[in-house]
């Protein structure tokens, strides 16, 4: 079989329909054979698109051999809208408490024609739920999106989501149904229910425009405007905080048109809907994936700690809601309040969490009526029913069911992760559940308490995250959310909160909540990230005008050099409560972090083409890198700062330590590890630090004795007090949040180390895609599977008496540098063969107790039909190539073992 399967050349096509495509005739854009690699990233450079008109695409590539594939399916996409439609709502009074009902808007019309197309845009403030003829929408599937649009400040930037309905309409009467929630565009004082903070962009209003293309070429617009009509709907109370309250006895039967003939509705006592203006910001279409139900989890356990209380344990701690199937008498108040941890008496708790917080559902007393809120959801494990039994009894509604409805971003999941050691694999379960949980449409902290886009996560998170889902279009929106934030004048002018969007502004007494260097690089360092995953040098260079601004401000608040303020290690393990950094001086974490956001900008300018500008950073850097030196290293020692883990990890992981210093300073690092029993002292900051510098040390050991403790502070110990979910404190305080997934660095080891997976596009050739595995005599065998923008890549291994066996998936045209660790690097082999005389071996070297290899890709040849189209979608054009990756089997002998 033959191996080094490249793509040489592209062609790609573009035209109006698929009739263009498959006769030749009616091409908007030829790109002509492009003597190129690039599979991303590509521009259209053909004539100007029309809004709202769809288009058809296809590709054809060319191999290392000039042979061309067949080509593509054909991918679409449609679009963007010019907006027609006017924002409405009820009223145009704004209320400081959230006491009156959210509203309904319904419109009719009719047509009797044939429809080719029928695209529905809207945005509904704060969130919405559209409906046609008595159907939700969204999706894929009719009606599985949920708490859309995605959150921002909308007073700069609103999205809106399109669907399409060609499905739900029929030929006659049609109706669009819209419910609106408040989320976080309108938080209000709600009194006796939990509320983070107050504030509001004004009162409910949508903005709906609905396009429908006939046979024959006509195009009928409905729009939001005055026609539209309005009424109070069933949903009494709802807050992102505090809960939502359903009142089904006020729900108008038929009012979103479910009946056939939807004349038979009477809106007469409906009012005209208001025009009114909008928010302010720009209207964008939805960047960030869907917010869906992703999973469903059902009762382990029911109890009844008190008569006329049920304890409802889901096994999970997760964000969603509880949904429920009830009967009973009219009027009758079933409460749900949901909770991470239980009280002594087995009642939910909600001290972690943020209370009092509930969900309420009023019955219409009509047989079986199942609901779930829309609105609000919670972070929560446990739910305490009150108001009805799981029996019947008399004046008394009965719960026939209850699940868990997980809900937060359908971002695909990319990765995989298992071994022999269950401790590990259920350290990533405790991770990943975390992740979830908190990828909203923004990446929140918590799915409870706050909400809140903190945003030092959105950066320190990004490598361990980014090998499990596909975040591109969440980091999108994140990185428009930061540039919105970014404070454009005065003597902030260029500053980043520390959240984004901004909803909570603390006052100047607690100033350093809005701005810490730690939290404000997201904007640098997390495009970056993504950049290296994604290789889209485009969205690296939207951003960059927010990178220079956000250096250029973090260089006025510098004093020769060094930025000593801010929240530093958070969190960290020190005397004392958890909160600001005990054990490592503010002016380390920021001043290193100062020093990343230059290295970063020196190198995405000279991929730019800067460089002039790249050697300026590159000089900044290097001025901070002598003054932080200066300032905190001991070199008789061999120490930063006071010596904490973060002090150490941060210069190591950064490449800051003086020549000839860096095997020292890693081993004053590991004292401390060592001196501490193998726990972990570093906080939110510095513990991603330290698991790179340890990683890039090659001291995996260390981090699997680290992580292998189960006393406190460590995942372990969470673990052993019933955590499902990642803990906002190491040793899982009751007090703190119960799903936090601000310490997840070890994901990141899980992957990159013991997979030893690293996917870095800013690198060439084969430096884009290392395999490094770390081998460890305590693990039996590890499998790690990552689907990079390279293709999908596999690290197998396992470890016999003596030797270890590998196995690797090398994606298409691609190029990877193996690395094994063994004691007899001469006796390396390939398919059974040696290193050296293996087929498809590029280069092979013996490096001291190391073999490394270059390995390409796969089999020549293309699979049957030629490269694969994905799914059309409505947001933009996708379409992915596959070709068959390289498969390699190598047997060493095992490593050396790791040294004491």
């Amino acid at each position: 079989m033959l191996h080094a399967v490249s793509q040489t050349a592209y062609r790609i096509q573009v035209s109006a329909a698929d009739a263009g495509l498959a006769s030749g005739h009616g091409i908007l854009w030829d790109s002509g054979v492009v003597q190129s690699a690039s599979v991303s990233g590509i521009a259209y450079a053909g004539s100007p698109l029309e809004a709202e008109h769809a288009y058809a695409w296809r590709v054809r590539v060319w191999d290392e051999q000039g042979r061309p594939s067949g080509w593509s399916g054909i991918a679409h996409w449609v679009q963007a809208p010019v907006w027609h439609a006017r924002w409405i709502a009820a009223h145009t009074v704004e209320s400081e408490e959230a006491g009156d009902p959210l509203p309904l808007f319904r419109r009719s019309f009719s047509f009797s024609r044939p429809i080719v197309r029928a695209v529905l845009y809207a945005s509904g403030m704060g969130q919405d739920e559209l409906r046609v003829n008595g159907r939700k929408v969204g999706g894929r599937k009719v009606g599985n999106d949920e708490l859309a649009p995605g959150w921002s400040d909308y007073r700069k930037t609103v999205y809106y989501d399109s669907y399409d309905v060609a499905s739900l309409l029929r030929k006659g009467q049609n109706t669009i149904g819209i419910l609106l929630g408040n989320g976080m565009y309108r938080v209000l004082r709600t009194p006796g229910r939990y509320t983070k903070f107050t504030g509001s962009f004004g009162p409910p209003k949508c903005t709906v425009q609905l396009r429908i293309e006939f046979a024959g070429g006509e195009v009928a617009e409905i729009d939001s405007d005055s026609s539209w009509k309005t009424h109070p709907g069933p949903i009494t109370f709802s807050s992102t905080y505090g809960g939502e309250d359903f009142d089904a006895r006020r729900e108008p039967r038929g009012w979103d048109g479910s009946g056939f003939d939807d004349s038979s509705f009477d809106d007469s006592d409906w009012r005209p809907a208001v025009v009114v203006d909008g928010p302010g910001g720009t209207l964008r279409p939805e960047s960030a994936p869907p917010i869906r139900v992703m999973r469903t989890y059902m009762p382990i356990k029911t109890s009844q700690p008190k008569p006329g209380v049920l304890v409802y344990d889901l096994g999970q701690n997760f964000a969603g809601w509880p949904a429920i199937s009830v009967a009973g008498p009219p009027g009758t108040v079933v409460k749900l309040t949901p909770g991470e941890l239980l009280n002594n008496d087995g009642t939910v708790s909600q001290r972690s969490s943020g209370g009092p917080q509930w969900f309420s559902y009023t019955l219409r007393g009509s047989g079986v009526e199942n609901w779930r809120p829309r609105f609000s959801d919670y972070g929560f494990r446990y739910v305490q029913v009150e108001g009805a039994g799981t029996m019947a009894a008399h004046g008394q509604a009965r719960v026939l069911s209850l699940r868990g409805e997980a809900v937060h971003s359908s971002s695909r999941n990319v990765g995989s992760f298992t071994s022999s050691d269950e401790r590990l694999n259920r350290i990533h379960a405790l991770i990943l559940r975390a992740i979830e949980n908190n990828a909203q449409s923004i990446f929140t902290d918590c799915p409870h308490r706050e909400k809140l886009g903190w945003l030092e996560e959105a950066h320190l998170l990004a490598p361990s995250m980014l090998y499990d889902f596909d975040f591109a279009g969440l980091y999108a929106s994140t990185a428009h959310n930061i540039a919105d934030a970014q404070k454009t004048e005065g003597v902030k002018m260029g500053m980043v909160p520390e959240i984004a969007p901004q909803y909570v502004v603390f006052d100047p007494k607690y100033d350093v909540f809005n701005d810490s260097p730690e939290w404000g690089s997201a904007a640098v360092l997390a495009p970056w990230y993504v950049y290296q995953r994604y290789g889209d040098l485009h969205f690296l260079a939207a951003q960059l005008d927010v990178m220079r601004r956000y250096v250029a401000y973090l260089a006025t608040r510098a004093h020769d050099g060094i930025i000593d303020y801010g929240l530093g290690d958070w969190y960290d393990i020190g005397p004392g409560p958890p909160g600001f950094s005990k054990l490592t001086t503010a002016g380390v974490t920021a001043t290193a972090i100062y020093y990343q956001d230059l290295r970063v900008l020196e190198k995405i300018t000279a991929l730019l083409g800067m460089s002039d500008e790249s050697h300026g950073y590159r000089l900044q850097a290097e001025t901070v890198r002598s003054a932080f030196n200066a300032r905190f290293f001991d070199a008789a020692l061999h120490r930063y700062d006071k010596g904490s883990q973060t002090a150490q990890a941060m210069p190591l992981a950064l490449g800051m330590v003086p020549d000839g210093e860096r095997t020292a300073v890693l081993n004053v690092l590991v004292e401390d590890i060592r001196a501490h029993q193998d726990h972990v002292t570093a906080g939110d900051i510095g513990y991603h630090y330290v698991v790179d510098a340890l990683l890039d040390g090659g001291r995996s050991d260390v981090l699997l004795d680290m992580l292998e403790r189960t006393d406190a502070p460590s995942y372990g110990y969470q673990l052993a007090q019933g955590a499902t979910a990642l803990t906002e404190a190491w040793d899982a305080n009751p007090a703190s949040s119960q799903d936090h997934f601000m310490l997840g660095d070890a994901e990141e080891w899980f992957y990159r180390g013991l997979g030893g997976i690293d996917v870095d596009l800013s690198r060439q050739g084969a430096e884009r895609l290392l395999l490094h595995p770390a081998v460890l005599s305590k693990i039996g065998w590890v499998r790690t599977q990552y689907r990079s923008a390279l293709g999908t890549v596999v690290s197998n291994w396992r470890r016999g008496a003596t030797r270890t066996e590998y196995h690797f998936e090398i994606p298409a045209n691609t190029t990877a540098t193996v690395t094994l660790e063994t004691a007899s690097p001469a006796a390396v082999t390939v398919n059974g063969l040696p290193a050296s005389k293996a087929r498809g071996v590029l280069t092979a070297k013996l490096s001291g107790a190391n073999v490394e290899m270059t390995l390409p890709a796969g089999p020549v040849g293309w699979p049957l039909g030629g490269p694969k189209a994905t799914r059309p979608v409505l947001s933009g054009p996708t379409l992915q190539l596959t070709l068959d990756p390289g498969s390699y089997h190598l047997s060493a002998a095992n490593p050396l073992e790791n040294r004491p």
